[in-house]
């Protein structure tokens, strides 16, 4: 990975494992029309991590088949493979070393761990097993999770360099349902965390930014838009508003009106 791709804009990096990156909007690569869109939409998002689903697409594994790294180059993006569509400790751990395999020692990877095939919950034993064999083995993980904060901070414990929460079902687009189990995620962490799952449009991704996350991914709400490309660069801007609107410190909630102009002092 080149310096261009972890060279934030300003000071105010995403930190990942000790490496600053300029965007807070990490996005996947599934579901988009062809590779040309999936380039196209993922330059638009400005993002600079790059979630890949090991188990459904092309990194090297079939030589005759589009590769994806042609549209996403390793010297410009930060792959984070990912193993979606593992229903077992056991298959998430191999579908992570392959990944180890075709990415040349490459050892960030996203944990996902899922329950049933209706839901997509994730199974939380089989995902803590598979992330405490996972860090044994070097890896750094980056964990899929329920916005449950015992869980969450579980996980941390085990030695996972971030915990990714879900806003709601994945593929949804119900934007954040718990916002207050989130928030006691984010106010208990020493890690950063990351909603992974349920965004829907820009506004889900302010939200989220608004309340702490240290940052956002997303597939479908861009991927699924009717312009994907043009909706990836208002979930770019939504995710700087929303992290700027946190830093600046939002007024407090009244329960009543209170005057934009206070009439202490006035001449008339």
């Amino acid at each position: 990975m080149t310096d261009t791709a972890r060279k934030p804009d300003n000071a105010d990096a995403l930190i990942i494992d000790g490496h600053a990156y300029h965007s807070r909007l990490l996005v996947g690569t599934g579901k988009y029309r062809d590779l040309e869109q999936t380039r196209l939409a993922i330059e638009a998002s400005g993002a600079a991590i790059v979630t890949v689903a090991i188990r459904r697409s092309n990194i090297g594994q079939n030589p005759d088949e589009p590769n994806l790294l042609d549209v996403i180059p390793p010297e410009r993006y930060t792959i984070l493979p990912n193993t979606a569509g593992c229903y077992d400790a056991d298959s998430a751990v191999r579908t992570c070393r392959l990944a180890r395999e075709l990415l040349d020692g490459h050892n960030l990877v996203k944990l996902e761990v899922l329950g049933d095939e209706k839901t997509l919950y994730p199974d939380v034993g089989a995902t803590l097993e598979a992330a405490a064999t996972l860090i044994a083995d070097g890896f750094r993980v980056m964990v899929y999770t329920n916005d449950d904060p015992i869980v969450a901070r579980r996980l941390e414990e085990l030695g996972c360099i971030a915990v990714m929460p879900l806003a709601a079902p994945i593929g949804s687009g119900l934007g954040i349902r718990n916002p207050y189990n989130i928030k006691t995620i984010i106010d208990n962490a020493n890690v950063p965390i990351l909603v992974d799952a349920g965004v829907g449009t820009a506004s889900d991704a302010a939200i989220a930014m608004e309340i702490g996350c240290d940052g956002v991914l997303m597939n479908t709400a861009i991927a699924e838009a009717r312009d994907p490309v043009l909706m990836a660069g208002a979930m770019r801007k939504a995710i700087e508003a929303g992290r700027e609107a946190f830093l600046a410190g939002r007024m407090p909630r009244r329960a009543y009106a209170s005057a934009s102009s206070p009439i202490d002092g006035s001449f008339l």
